[in-house]
């Protein structure tokens, strides 16, 4: 166990609270960022690549059947795998909820998955939207998901979680306040997407921000904040579900060995079913700086208490602190600088390694051997100038997709939310993706306006989405409505050129038709002779 401190470069505005992490084998993405970068990602999700105190993004690209995910934030995320955790198929994590930079509540669900690897480590991912039928659970963030085997079937069991007040219920004055979402339990098919809500007399309150881990057919949910009451009761409830033919059977029982604990981070270490939880706040203004070691067997739960890294003094003096498990027993964690003079960077990031056999810099991402790559699928075209090169060598060199603040321009001159005009509607309160095309690129179009030019909304200039792919895969320039009279200034006007007369040519040692001469006799002669 070791903590460590990483610099990282020209990425710290993306990282923040509510951020999530997905593991598939190695690699690790980042998603829910409070930005959104125009050019350098436009899928919002980045590849982690941690190496030599250094923490870099790289951009990752959606196949062409994927759907859009917004920039969620505090949604609630759960690998959906085989029953065996070591199982190499393939694995897929499910993204419920969620709250997006624009304050709006997610009630989707969405469902991620590795499209394709390259051998130069660039890795394609591909989202899928799940339609829900039936009791389907409200937008919500701060929640939990958790996988369920049993009978050899599998589905998704859903609890607690904030949601804002209903639509009686909300007033000009608490329009942005959140409360509790009932305390009900969802049980989700995985296969065709029926919701199931249940209720139980154990569960009062609501809760969010709690721990939840899954063995077979048992969910165990720790700890968590009630916002009624501001409390954050030592509790430990145990959903027990049975995957009949008919409807399922869901069973709460409530056990005595809790933690008082909210926000915390979980990560397994190990083959078995062993986890690790750290972090979080014992109360609103007191971080938890203890750690706990969660072992799950059939015949229950056992929870003991584990010596914490050596944290330091930025930690320990801080009020705030957030992170994400980035699988493996490795756990990535920021804390604010708080405002401290000459400190460029609005975070500290630390890693917590509990693995004792690897050593702390080493790089997320998967390593590729020579056997891995003979056995790789065909160079795409992108892929081909990487032929015959060292792994090592890729991964030292500079990435031309490592996202670079330096890239993005300045948003108050160019870029989405700037006044294109003076009729311009956009709001960047709400703005929402107004094109299909904007999953790829961004739903603005360049005034060619002399050398200087500037970006102009499509919506606001009424450009169909027709026009604005043709104007975005073909080098054409665009002049707006306020700028017509510069095109209208460049073109010169066509001069009249009359029509050029063509007279046929004349072939020479043409050779004329035979001509028969015959007499008058000839001719009776001939007309008798066919009569």
């Amino acid at each position: 166990m070791s903590l460590h401190l990483v610099s990282a470069v020209n990425c710290s505005s993306l990282i923040h609270p509510g951020f999530s992490l997905m593991n598939f084998d190695g690699d690790v993405f980042l998603f829910g960022q409070k930005g959104w970068p125009k050019r350098s990602c436009p899928t919002g999700v980045f590849n982690v690549r941690l190496k030599k105190g250094e923490l870099k993004l790289r951009s990752v690209l959606f196949s062409n059947d994927s759907c859009y995910l917004p920039p969620l934030r505090c949604p609630a995320i759960t690998h959906s795998g085989p029953e065996d955790l070591e199982s190499s198929d393939t694995k897929k994590f499910l993204i419920h909820g969620g709250r997006t930079p624009n304050n709006e509540l997610s009630g989707c669900l969405y469902i991620m998955s590795l499209d394709s690897r390259g051998c130069n480590k660039k890795v394609t991912l591909k989202c899928v939207e799940k339609e829900l039928a039936g009791d389907i659970p409200e937008a919500r963030y701060g929640h939990t998901m958790s996988i369920v085997y049993s009978r050899g079937k599998r589905a998704c069991l859903l609890f607690g979680g904030r949601s804002y007040m209903p639509p009686g219920q909300r007033t000009t004055e608490n329009w942005n306040s959140v409360v509790d979402c009932l305390p009900k339990v969802f049980l989700i098919d995985l296969d065709f997407g029926c919701c199931s809500s249940y209720t139980f007399p154990e569960l009062t309150d609501g809760q969010s921000f709690h721990v939840s881990l899954s063995r077979k057919d048992s969910v165990y949910v720790l700890g968590g904040h009630t916002l009624a009451n501001n409390t954050r009761p030592a509790r430990l409830f145990r959903f027990r579900v049975e995957l009949l033919l008919g409807s399922p059977i869901v069973s709460c029982e409530v056990l005595n060995t809790g933690i008082s604990v909210s926000s915390a981070i979980v990560t397994r270490v190990g083959s078995s079913h062993e986890y690790i939880i750290m972090g979080g706040y014992k109360s609103e203004s007191e971080k938890r700086l203890e750690c706990n070691t969660v072992l799950l067997e059939d015949s229950g739960i056992h929870i003991t208490s584990r010596e914490p890294p050596e944290w330091s003094g930025e930690i320990c003096h801080s009020k705030t602190w957030f992170g994400g498990n980035m699988g493996e027993g490795l756990v990535l964690i920021g804390v604010p600088a708080d405002g401290r003079h000459n400190v460029p960077e609005v975070h500290y990031f630390y890693t917590v390694n509990f693995r004792q056999e690897e050593e702390p810099g080493q790089n997320c991402s998967q390593e590729s051997t020579d056997q891995e790559l003979e056995d790789s699928a065909p160079l795409e075209d992108s892929e081909e100038f990487y032929f015959n090169r060292d792994p090592s060598e890729l991964e030292d060199s500079n990435d031309e997709d490592t996202y670079n603040e330096e890239d993005e321009d300045d948003e108050s001159q160019t870029g989405y939310w700037i006044k294109c005009c003076l009729d311009c509607q956009v709001d960047i309160n709400t703005w929402v993706p107004f094109y299909s095309t904007e999953l790829n690129k961004p739903a603005m179009i360049f005034c060619s306006r002399g050398e200087g030019g500037h970006w102009v909304h499509a919506q606001c200039m009424d450009l169909s989405e027709t026009l604005l792919v043709r104007l975005s895969q073909e080098n054409t320039k665009y002049f707006c409505v306020d700028h017509m009279d510069v095109v209208q200034g460049l073109r010169t006007p066509p001069q009249k050129i009359p029509p050029l007369k063509r007279t046929p040519m004349k072939t020479q040692h043409r050779k004329a038709p035979i001509k028969l001469k015959m007499s008058p006799a000839k001719k009776t002669f001939l007309r008798r002779l066919f009569e």
